[in-house]
């Protein structure tokens, strides 16, 4: 399981996949989100700019992120 810690109150959920390596640039980030291929704690997540905050886990290809403030 990949951590991001946060240096703010939030992550956006497209910049979390490219921290952790999972896509190579913000527009293959907004594809695989857009194609519903993403999950964030258990649902899955269409929507690009979603907040992420402490305690959320984000889901995709059988990688796990965990956010931590």
């Amino acid at each position: 399981m990949e951590i991001i810690k946060l240096r703010d109150d939030y992550i956006k959920l497209g910049q979390a996949l490219k921290a952790a390596n999972l896509v190579q640039s913000g527009v293959d980030a907004k594809f695989v989100i857009q194609d519903g291929l993403v999950k964030v704690n258990g649902q899955v997540q269409t929507q690009r700019g979603k907040k992420l905050f402490d305690g959320d886990i984000v889901e995709f290809k059988g990688n796990q992120i965990k956010i931590t403030g």
